[in-house]
């Protein structure tokens, strides 16, 4: 069995989408004057010092749930390479899709309040981190699939 650094960045990548539950997205942004926090499961509000979950988004907690299990599964497909890759670049194309609607759904949910700097949150570099492990581990592949094809050669 050739899995040796890409299972890691496939595990790394699922844990790192995992983590965006319990990173905010976006964080004392002004709402209606109120400081609002926004993380995949919903807005949080402060609300006489207290977080108080406001609103929930049920599809977009399901779908992170569902993206973060896709990498998690490709180390498994490990006896078709190919088939690892294929699903690699797929694994890109979601986590992209993924990473739009998270940032319509921000949007949405902040209407016209001004974002800085100061207001993003983890979970915003969380979503960029997990691609670059799925490309890593894309790579990492190929270059085995390489070094298996060069050894058949040499038999």
């Amino acid at each position: 069995m050739l899995q040796r650094i890409q299972s890691i960045y496939l595990l790394f990548a699922g844990l790192v989408i995992a983590a965006l539950f319990l990173f905010p997205l976006v964080h004392n942004v002004y709402v209606n004057s109120k400081p609002v926090t926004i993380m995949v499961t919903g807005i949080y509000q402060d609300v006489n010092g207290q977080h108080t979950h406001t609103g929930a988004f049920t599809a977009l907690t399901v779908a992170t749930a569902f993206v973060a299990l896709i990498p998690l599964a490709i180390i498994f497909m490990y006896k078709n390479r190919k088939q690892q890759v294929a699903l690699c670049y797929g694994a890109m194309l979601v986590v992209i899709a993924y990473s739009y609607w998270v940032s319509q759904t921000v949007k949405s949910a902040i209407g016209d309040a001004y974002l800085n700097m100061g207001n993003y949150g983890i979970g915003i570099i969380l979503l960029s981190l997990s691609l670059l492990l799925i490309v890593l581990a894309q790579k990492s592949i190929q270059r085995d699939e390489k070094l298996i094809k060069s050894a058949d050669r040499l038999r």
